[in-house]
């Protein structure tokens, strides 16, 4: 199962990589990336002009991964933190799934609730924060 996960977070990169973030003048967007791979615009941005909790995701990853870390904070912090985690993760799904027993974790269900808890609580903060801004 880890195999399918690193290999499934290898492809989320792949897609991160191929898509632009970038407007026509070659500015950064800070959001809207995922609508050009043919997703619709943000509902909850469409219906109240604010942004949602991950609006910027999409973008934030394809900005770091052309290693525009200032853009990529600027669209959505938690989203290239997510990233970098993401990033760390593959060699870790790897080796677990070489080696057959966990590496620094004792319950992959209780580490998988900490870890999603805690972006989770990051994604709201950081909203917060947008939202009073």
């Amino acid at each position: 199962m880890l195999l399918l996960v690193a290999i499934g977070l290898i492809g989320l990169f792949v897609i991160a990589g191929r898509v632009s973030p970038y407007d026509d003048a070659g500015r950064p967007l800070t959001f809207g990336t995922h609508m050009r791979l043919g997703m619709p615009p943000c509902e909850f941005y469409v219906m109240s002009g604010k942004p949602c909790p991950s609006c910027g995701m999409t973008t934030s990853f394809a900005l770091l991964m052309r290693g525009d870390i200032g853009a990529s904070l600027r669209a959505n912090a938690v989203g290239t933190l997510l990233a970098g985690f993401f990033g760390a993760m593959v060699p870790w799904c790897l080796l677990v799934a070489l080696r057959g027993r966990y590496l620094w974790v004792q319950s992959i269900e209780r580490a998988s609730l900490w870890v999603g808890g805690a972006f989770l609580v990051l994604l709201l903060i950081r909203w917060g924060i947008v939202l009073l801004l």
